[in-house]
């Protein structure tokens, strides 16, 4: 599936720190959280195809403004090259969380992945 493959890439620019949908209470900063949050059908008037699409959103949090867009950038980077060849869909999404005084920046990127199923299935 494309979150393995998302994990992978971007693992190592937060000591393995990337979750989905949310982080664990008390994790160190910086740290990274990812859902999906839709995509592009795959189905054709000639049926469905052997891919599927997931628009992928992430969210790096740090204590610093500036260590989160860093940290935003890099991951978009990485996942915008070969072998993901992600598409961002928006530029970076700058927040600030008052509760947990840290900062946080947003990015959306679509992936298209196979879709094949095991024999079987």
């Amino acid at each position: 599936m494309i979150e393995a493959d998302i994990y992978a890439a971007i693992q190592s620019l937060f000591a393995g720190r990337v979750y989905p949908d949310t982080a664990p209470m008390g994790v160190a900063y910086p740290f990274c959280v990812y859902q999906q949050v839709g995509g592009v059908p795959s189905n054709t008037f000639c049926g469905n195809t052997d891919k599927q699409n997931a628009r992928i959103q992430f969210w790096v949090w740090s204590r610093t403004r500036e260590e989160a867009n860093e940290l935003s950038r890099l991951c978009e980077a990485i996942l915008t090259q070969p072998t993901l060849y992600g598409v961002s869909q928006n530029s970076l999404v700058a927040r600030y969380d008052e509760a947990t005084k840290t900062y946080g920046a947003q990015q959306d990127i679509s992936f298209w992945y196979s879709n094949v199923l095991p024999s079987g299935a």
